[in-house]
């Protein structure tokens, strides 16, 4: 991915990529610090800042292959406020991927509104750069759904599992994490991953152009 893009276009992907992997961790921590765990403020993790919040082996896989993580948010569930501590862990792997989604959703209404209502080079601009956004973002969202640790999605998968189970998947995540980046690695995964991303975007195109269409016609 990466090598394809001129130096313009490498000016567009870097804050691109960096507003995809920040919003997603800091959505992570601001979950959690609504819920009651000030864990994450406490680290400075609810910073804007990247240095807080970048992994370098997966920022290079974001700038490269479109997908990748940042460094996980630290959560005590044990600080939630509600009773069910199953469900405060679903609401703060959700609100990840869930951020990415509105990113996309919203980059691409004003893509859309800037196609329709404006012109010139800035204007082209803007909305490469807006689908560069959009496209990152459906993919780190959709990647982090998968349910394998130590992803978003496996976050998800945890709390339905029996406590044995659950214990067995948390014992041997860093060994699962190994498999599964390998597998990424080989290609074997490309096809289903790119299958579902590839729905996700449709389906926020879609939402995207009837909301803007929506907008333009309110403002007429």
């Amino acid at each position: 991915m990466l090598f394809r893009y001129s130096l313009k276009e490498f000016c567009m992907l870097l804050p691109a990529v960096l507003m995809a992997l920040v919003l997603h961790e800091m959505a992570h921590g601001w979950a959690a610090y609504l819920l009651g765990d000030r864990t994450a403020k406490e680290q400075g993790r609810l910073s804007p800042d990247p240095l807080k919040h970048l992994d370098p082996l997966g920022t290079v896989c974001m700038l490269l292959g479109g997908v990748g993580w940042a460094r996980p948010v630290p959560i005590d569930p044990s600080r939630f406020r509600i009773r069910s501590k199953k469900l405060g862990m679903v609401i703060t792997a959700i609100a990840g991927p869930l951020c990415n989604f509105l990113q996309a959703f919203l980059a691409a209404v004003i893509a859309y509104l800037l196609r329709w209502k404006g012109s010139g080079a800035f204007c082209e601009t803007a909305v490469s750069f807006l689908a560069m956004l959009m496209a990152l973002n459906v993919g780190l969202g959709t990647f982090n759904l998968i349910p394998v640790p130590p992803l978003d999605g496996s976050r998800l998968l945890l709390p339905l599992l029996p406590d044995r189970a659950a214990g067995f998947v948390l014992k041997y995540e860093r060994i699962c994490g190994v498999v599964f980046l390998a597998l990424i690695a080989s290609g074997v995964l490309s096809g289903p991953i790119d299958t579902v991303r590839d729905a996700v975007m449709d389906g926020i195109l879609r939402a995207g152009w009837r909301t803007a269409l929506f907008l333009t016609e309110g403002m007429a």
